[in-house]
């Protein structure tokens, strides 16, 4: 039967990953990567991928990936070869200099062939995504407006942030029907300020905690020198403060971001998204997820994996203009002739890594 969904009727994301099911899957990619010496990472990355997007669903339908292991390991072939070239022309001081100009107007076209790559190898519903962005747009919103935050020692971050959503969002497409995201830059700076107002917390926690230990330190290495226990108990402080600072505050901001981006996109011009995720109970996930695979050397990183997953997804959902069943009629027609083409055009994938 179809599913069936009103203008009126929130489409809820969900995951159906299992944690036992992709244990399996993660141990393979494992063990086949080191028995192979890592050349088995590009399949292992492969099998990732179309788990977790099979088992992603909307409105009962759910996402695919359909990159193969030979594309992803010739790109990578490609882009490995690249880097030893350059590594090997630098060494010629001209040729350096001219190579480092040259990245400039590479670097955006393998960020955008990337881009596009993994778009195309995507879709919902058997309808393959699609990325139109050019290398201009990329090089203004990926190196450009963030060299230009160094002016502004970073407080104008969110500004280039903004426009590198809006890049890579506004150039997404399904099918034909293309995605648009607007947003003004007060989210931004609400994301900024929050991540930064922690890790400022933080740090005045610590300075209290830790206060002599730091005066000592700065004001007499020799007694530091003479106890290795207080030396020590130092240098696990630095550890603690990066990992519960900067950290949960890298979260904090990626919640914000994310809740704006769902909040304030559409699909096909009518068809919106929401997003809800809970800044603090999200760092509460990613830290508890943390400490237990560390705990477990890594054992546990795919019930860590599944669970953040799920919570993403409980999280998210689609809110529908209209009838979904006619817009995916709409979009499966415009597709159907075009979507095993799609692999033949973008058949290696030689962008950066990402």
């Amino acid at each position: 039967m179809a599913f069936q969904t009103s203008a009126s009727q929130a489409a809820p994301f969900e995951f159906r990953g299992r944690t036992g099911e992709w244990f399996g899957i993660w141990i393979t990619n494992l063990l086949l990567t080191i028995v192979t010496i890592g050349i088995y990472s590009a399949w292992a990355k492969v099998r990732a991928k179309k788990y977790f997007y099979q088992n992603t669903y909307v409105a009962g339908r759910n996402f695919d990936y359909h990159a193969t292991g030979l594309q992803i390991f010739i790109g990578r072939l490609i882009f490995v070869g690249g880097l030893i070239l350059f590594s090997l022309l630098s060494m010629i001081p001209i040729v350096g200099l001219i190579l480092i100009i040259g990245l400039l107007f590479l670097i955006p076209m393998l960020l955008v062939r990337s881009i596009r790559f993994n778009a195309v190898m995507s879709s919902w519903s058997n309808v393959r995504f699609g990325f139109d962005g050019k290398a201009g747009g990329a090089f203004l919103a990926f190196l450009l407006y963030p060299f230009l935050t160094v002016f502004t020692l970073y407080l104008a971050w969110p500004f280039a942030d903004r426009a590198q959503r809006r890049f890579v969002t506004n150039n997404h497409r399904l099918g034909k029907s293309p995605f648009a995201f607007d947003s003004n830059v007060g989210p931004f700076y609400t994301a900024f300020f929050a991540a930064l107002g922690w890790v400022i917390l933080m740090a005045i926690i610590f300075a209290v905690l830790g206060g002599g230990s730091i005066a000592v330190m700065f004001t007499d290495p020799q007694a530091l020198e003479e106890n290795p226990a207080a030396a020590a108990s130092i240098l696990f402080g630095f550890y603690a403060f990066i990992f519960i600072a900067f950290f949960p505050a890298a979260t904090i901001y990626q919640a914000f971001i994310r809740n704006t981006i769902f909040n304030n996109s559409t699909l096909d011009g009518k068809h919106k998204f929401h997003s809800d995720v809970k800044p603090l109970q999200l760092v509460w996930i990613v830290i508890s997820n943390a400490i237990v695979v560390i705990f477990t050397l890594g054992l546990m990183l795919p019930w860590a994996q599944i669970r953040l997953a799920r919570y993403n997804a409980e999280h998210t959902q689609l809110l529908p203009g209209g009838s979904l069943d006619e817009f995916v009629g709409q979009i499966e027609a415009q597709a159907g002739a075009l979507g095993d083409a799609y692999t033949d055009l973008e058949g290696v994938d030689v962008g950066l890594p990402i």
